[in-house]
C-alpha cells in the first residue's frame, strides 16, 4: 500500500450488518467499506476507530479481509450453534487470522471509550444485547 485508500463509513441499524457484528469492513473496488451498528455517538465513534485500525494493522500483516470474513461467518454458525456465548468475541478466539490485530484494536477502542466517559462495563451490555438480538 503506497497511500491509504479511500475509507467510507456508514452507521446502520445492526440489523443491516453483514452478519451479526458491530463493527464491519469490506472492499468494493479500490474503496474501503466500514459499517458501524447504531449506537451512542462515542460507542459509534470507538466501534469505528477500532474496525479502522485492525484493517490497517490487518493490512499491514498480508491478513485478507475474504480470511477474516470467512473466519467469523463460520464463528457465527458456532455461535448458533450454541458454542459461543452471546459476549464472546470471534476476534479473541485463538484460531482467528487476525487474532492479534483485533486485540490492539480492541485496546484503542477502549482508550477511546474511557476519554468519552463511557462506562466499559455498561457498553459492553449494550453491545451484548445487539449481539443478543440480530435480526
Amino acid at each position: 500500500m503506497r497511500h491509504l485508500p479511500k475509507l467510507i463509513c456508514d452507521v446502520i441499524p445492526h440489523k443491516e450488518q453483514r452478519y451479526n457484528t458491530g463493527g464491519d469492513y469490506e472492499k468494493q473496488h479500490d474503496d474501503w467499506f466500514f459499517t458501524v451498528s447504531r449506537m451512542t455517538p462515542q460507542e459509534e465513534f470507538a466501534i469505528l476507530m477500532h474496525e479502522q485500525v485492525e484493517w490497517f494493522l490487518c493490512q499491514m500483516a498480508g491478513i485478507k479481509e475474504k480470511d477474516i470474513t470467512k473466519f467469523d461467518l463460520m464463528w457465527e454458525k458456532e455461535r448458533l450453534a450454541g458454542l459461543h456465548k452471546d459476549d464472546d468475541e470471534p476476534g479473541l478466539d485463538k484460531r482467528a487470522p487476525y487474532r492479534n490485530q483485533h486485540i490492539f484494536a480492541t485496546k484503542i477502542e477502549h482508550m477511546i471509550l474511557k476519554k468519552c466517559g463511557v462506562d466499559i462495563d455498561e457498553y459492553n451490555k449494550r453491545y451484548t444485547a445487539l449481539i443478543k438480538n440480530y435480526k
